[in-house]
């Protein structure tokens, strides 16, 4: 006849977090390796590093273009014509540019 004995078993998870051991350190932000701009940029709150990062960026990709010319479809030429163009095929009847308060806006055209 077998009998069955129950044993308590507890548990300590590592002391550095899960997947750590005690040779070696946390993954993440540590105190020993981690640069101390990155170590205070982890403790702000979120929006602050990502609205920086945002701007920093736009600031970079706004470089390139600053004396660029605009494009020729941004001419006020090319724009009358695309509205004419719009209007003689009754383009967006309802609320746009053939709508009858556009066309009155514009002077009867």
């Amino acid at each position: 006849q077998q009998t069955a004995t129950m044993v308590k078993v507890w548990y300590e998870p590592p002391p550095f977090g899960p997947r750590t051991s005690l040779d070696r350190p946390a993954y993440g932000i540590g105190e020993g390796q981690t640069p101390q701009w990155l170590r205070r940029m982890s403790k702000m709150p979120t929006w602050q590093p990502i609205t920086a990062s945002l701007i920093v960026f736009g600031v970079l990709a706004y470089i390139p273009l600053m004396n660029q010319k605009l494009p020729y479809t941004l001419s006020p030429e090319y724009l009358a014509a695309q509205r004419a163009y719009m209007r003689y095929h009754n383009m967006n009847p309802i609320y746009g540019i053939s709508s009858k308060t556009a066309r009155a806006a514009d002077g009867g055209h």
